[in-house]
C-alpha cells in the first residue's frame, strides 16, 4: 500500500506490522503523534498491544526493557529532554540485554530552549549499547523500524535499538511511503521467553567483581560487531521481500567524485539539492551518509572514501571544547589508512537552522583550498544569521533598558 504520511506515522505503521505487544509511553513534543496512533489503533481494534502511560520516561524505558525480558515484543518513543530524562535506564535495559526498539525524534537540547532538531540528544546515547539508525526519509523510518527489531532480536545481538528522525523536518512531513501488507517471514516471532530462573539473557549479582563486569560489557561490545553481519542480512532479506534496497552508508553521486560531504539524516535531502548545484559549476562532489552509527560501519565508510581529494563532515550536533561528534567518528576511522583524504569539520543545522547552498560551497571551496591553520570546526554562518543575531540582541537591550 502506497500512502501520504508523516515521519512519525511511518514509524507508528513500522511498529504496528511488527504486531508489538506492549507500548509504554510518555508523550513529548514532537513525537507524541506516534504514541497518539498507536493509542488510536489499539482504541480501535487495529492493534492488539497494550498501551500504559507512564509518569516519566525514565519509568518507560524501565517497563519497556522489563516487558521485553518477559516476552513481549515492545516499543516506546521520546525526544529530546525526554531522552535524557531516561538517561540511566537506557544503559541498565541495554546491560538486561532488553531487545525492543525505541524512537527518537531528534530535538535540539535545552538551554536556550528549541523545538526543532538537532543530534545532541541522540549522538549522548551512542556509547549507551543501543543500536542506532539515522532516517533520512519517512520510507526509511518504516523500514528502519522494521529492520531493528529483526536485529535487536537476533541471539547473536540481544540488544535494543534507536530509530532516529528529525523532529518537525521529518516527523510532520508528509512523503509517499510504501507500507507493506504483511512482513511474511521477514520478522519472526518474538523469540524471547518469559523470564525464569534457568533462562535469562545475562545475569548476575547487584555488585560485580571487575572482572566479570568487564567480561559483560566486553560482550555488549561483541554483540554490536555480530550486528553488522545481521544487519546486511536483514538488508539482503528486506529488499528480497519488499523490494526496497537499504544500505548501512547510503552514496549520492559519490563514485566518480573528488569531494564528498558526509553528514545523517533528513537535512542530507538539503545537501543533495546542493550537489546538483555545485556539479554544474564542473566540481566532482558527492554525499556520503551513514545510515547506521551504532554498530559503526568503519569497513563499508572506509570503501565508501576510499580515492577521495576530501571529506566535508557536517556536525549537526557540537560536543562543547572538542567540535563534532561525527567528525570524531570519521576522523578515527581513516586515520593510519593508506592515502587517506584531508578532512575537515564543519558544525551546521543546530537548533534546526537550515544549510544553505552557499554553505555547502563554502564548506567544498575548504577542502579544494584548505586553510592549513585553522584549528578546530567552522561554524556555518551567514550574514543572515548574524542579522537575526543582531536584531534579536537589539530587542533584548531595549527590553533592558526599559525595565530599569
Amino acid at each position: 500500500m502506497l500512502d501520504l504520511i508523516t515521519g512519525n506515522e511511518a514509524i507508528a505503521w513500522g511498529a504496528r506490522l511488527a504486531q508489538v505487544d506492549y507500548v509504554p509511553i510518555y508523550p513529548i513534543t514532537p513525537q507524541t503523534e506516534i504514541v497518539e496512533k498507536l493509542s488510536e489503533w489499539a482504541a480501535n481494534g487495529l492493534i492488539r498491544a497494550r498501551i500504559t502511560k507512564m509518569e516519566s520516561e525514565h519509568s518507560m524505558i524501565t517497563a519497556a526493557g522489563a516487558a521485553a525480558l518477559a516476552g513481549a515484543r515492545t516499543f516506546t518513543a521520546t525526544s529530546s529532554q525526554g531522552l535524557l530524562y531516561a538517561f540511566e535506564m537506557l544503559y541498565n535495559v541495554s546491560g538486561w540485554r532488553a531487545p525492543f526498539v525505541l524512537a527518537n525524534v531528534s530535538r535540539g537540547l535545552a538551554a536556550p530552549l528549541t523545538l526543532l532538531p538537532d543530534h545532541n540528544d541522540a549522538l549522548a546515547a551512542r556509547d549507551s549499547g543501543f543500536l542506532q539508525f539515522y532516517a533520512e526519509t519517512c520510507q526509511e523510518a518504516l523500514d528502519s523500524v522494521l529492520i531493528a527489531y529483526r536485529v535487536s532480536e537476533s541471539r547473536k545481538v540481544m540488544l535494543p535499538s534507536m530509530v532516529n528522525i528529525d523532529g518537525f523536518y521529518l516527523s510532520f512531513t508528509r512523503e509517499k511511503v510504501m507500507i507493506p501488507d504483511e512482513l511474511g517471514d521477514f520478522l519472526p516471532p518474538y523469540p524471547i521467553p518469559a523470564i525464569s530462573a534457568g533462562n535469562m539473557p545475562s545475569m548476575g549479582p547487584t555488585v560485580l567483581d571487575p572482572s566479570v563486569y568487564s567480561y559483560f560489557k566486553y560482550q555488549m561490545h561483541l554483540a554490536q560487531i555480530s550486528a553488522l553481519d545481521e544487519l546486511k542480512k536483514a538488508i539482503s532479506d528486506y529488499e528480497k521481500v519488499f523490494g526496497i534496497k537499504r544500505s548501512l552508508i547510503d552514496e549520492y553521486m559519490a563514485e566518480d567524485a573528488d569531494y564528498v560531504i558526509v553528514m545523517t539524516s533528513s537535512f542530507a535531502t538539503m545537501a543533495r539539492k546542493a550537489i546538483k548545484s555545485i556539479r554544474e559549476k564542473g566540481i566532482k562532489v558527492g554525499l556520503i551518509r551513514p545510515w547506521v552509527l551504532r554498530p559503526f560501519p568503519r569497513d563499508d565508510l572506509l570503501s565508501a572514501l576510499a580515492g577521495k581529494r576530501g571529506v566535508a563532515v557536517f556536525d549537526q550536533d557540537v560536543s562543547p571544547g572538542f567540535g563534532g561528534a561525527l567528525y570524531a567518528e570519521i576522523a578515527s576511522s581513516l586515520y593510519g589508512a593508506p592515502d587517506a583524504p584531508h578532512i575537515a569539520s564543519f558544525i551546521g543545522g543546530l537548533g534546526g537552522k537550515e544549510p544553505t547552498i552557499e554553505e555547502f560551497e563554502f564548506m567544498i571551496r575548504e577542502l579544494i583550498s584548505p586553510d592549513l591553520t585553522r584549528r578546530g570546526p567552522v561554524m556555518l554562518w551567514t550574514d543572515k544569521d548574524q542579522r537575526i543575531l543582531d536584531e534579536q540582541r537589539s530587542i533584548a537591550l531595549r527590553g533592558g533598558v526599559v525595565g530599569r
